[in-house]
């Protein structure tokens, strides 16, 4: 299975409209993961274009689109991350557009607890890891059969 390199760090881009949050998790947990601060969606994408993310924490809500409507935004074109959602508020709404239209593998409520994070950061990243490797796995047994097509019908006419 691949691993991240021993000195490469898990990608997380945390988006929020927040200044203070955004200073706060990169002081929290600079030193364990790669972190890439935005604060609107717009500023995300803009980073997405530029680095492999592996997971994207988002706040919910935030003035030009809500973190649901961002995480639908990029599902077309960056479908590989694993998605957090962060909240200050409970709204049951938000967390049933979270899983179903922002595929959002974790809803998180505001303040969040460091210990918890990082397991959810380190279960987030061992799904990301997982999904990888199934489509690792999956383009592998593709060209297996493939060989197996063209030895079968090269039998098949001699």
């Amino acid at each position: 299975m691949e691993e991240t390199k021993k000195d490469e760090k898990i990608r997380i881009l945390y988006v929020d409209d927040e200044e203070n949050n955004l200073q706060a998790f990169r002081a929290t947990f600079r030193r364990d993961y790669k972190i890439f601060i935005a604060i609107s969606g717009e500023e995300g994408r803009k980073i997405l274009e530029q680095e492999d993310i592996e997971i994207i924490i988002t706040d919910q809500r935030m003035p030009e689109e809500t973190g649901v409507e961002f995480l639908e935004s990029i599902i077309p074109h960056y479908p590989s991350p694993i998605r957090v959602l962060l909240t200050g508020y409970t709204d049951i709404q938000a967390v049933i557009d979270a899983i179903n239209k922002g595929q959002v593998y974790h809803y998180l409520t505001k303040p969040w607890e460091e210990d918890y994070l990082r397991t959810v950061i380190k279960n987030a990243y061992e799904v990301f890891s997982l999904r990888r490797e199934n489509e690792r796995l999956t383009q592998a047994l593709i060209k297996a059969n493939e060989q197996l097509e063209f030895l079968l019908r090269q039998n098949l006419l001699s």
